[in-house]
């Protein structure tokens, strides 16, 4: 039986080799971290990695990007450290997912010490932006027919009840579509996507199905409320990088250690 938690982890080990850096942390992304991935999708493996100190010192900086494997069973990229702390210093929710994870290949000291100093660049206003854009995206490209594939509501549903927990919590929320469901919501809509958890679990990716009326209006709504409060927040970003900057320093001076 194919091992794939150790074939990722070998793969790993292989970058590490092949391009002469360092991986700082290596994680799912996508369906399988949230929780609701199908008998058949593919593995999103996503990993900070960060170079010599020598490197960040070149006139011809190499690339700030890692793209390893793309195949029907393995999606393996990653970011630069500098992306990814310039990204933070963004807001950008997708590399906030990333650290927040729940399947974890590869970490360090380092991370943890980069997960706390990123806490002070959450911006609920780009967290917020993005999750209503996804959920668009998701319902004006897929939902608007007159059948659906359900993973795709969950591609709506996701962002949208963690466009709610920012509301409610302020705070970057959990990658785990099962911690979103902690949050209070009407009955039915709760019956309803205990009934779709149900039905996403026997269904390959690509089968069509009839719309469920009440997840259907649900998205629809949301999304619009979402547009609506993304629109009035103010602009939280942390425009002071000291702390970005110190935490970047202090990491390429480390020598590898494994």
């Amino acid at each position: 039986m194919r091992n794939i938690e150790k074939e990722i982890r070998d793969k790993l080990n292989e970058i590490e080799e092949k391009e002469g850096v360092r991986i700082l942390h290596a994680v799912e992304s996508g369906s399988r971290a949230w929780g609701f991935a199908s008998p058949d999708s593919d593995y999103d493996v996503r990993f900070v990695y960060v170079r010599p100190e020598k490197d960040y010192l070149r006139i011809d900086e190499p690339r700030d990007v890692i793209e390893w494997q793309l195949d029907e069973v393995l999606d393996i990229n990653g970011w630069d450290l500098k992306k990814a702390l310039r990204q933070f210093a963004k807001g950008n929710a997708t590399l906030f997912e990333w650290s927040g994870s729940p399947i974890v290949y590869h970490t360090t000291k380092e991370w943890e010490k980069i997960r706390d100093v990123s806490k002070q660049y959450f911006s609920e206003k780009a967290a917020v932006y993005h999750y209503y854009g996804t959920a668009n995206s998701t319902l004006q490209g897929y939902l608007l027919g007159g059948t659906v594939r359900y993973k795709k509501y969950f591609y709506a549903l996701r962002p949208l009840l963690a466009a709610q927990y920012i509301e409610e919590r302020h705070e970057a929320p959990p990658v785990l579509f099962d911690d979103l469901l902690k949050l209070d919501m009407p009955q039915e809509l709760r019956a309803a996507i205990d009934e779709l958890l149900e039905i996403k679990k026997k269904t390959t990716e690509g089968e069509a199905n009839p719309h469920m009326p009440i997840i259907k209006s649900f998205i629809e709504m949301e999304t619009a409320r979402q547009k609506e409060i993304a629109d009035n927040l103010p602009d939280d970003h942390n425009k002071d990088w000291d702390a970005l900057n110190e935490i970047f320093r202090e990491v390429i001076s480390t020598k590898k250690e494994r």
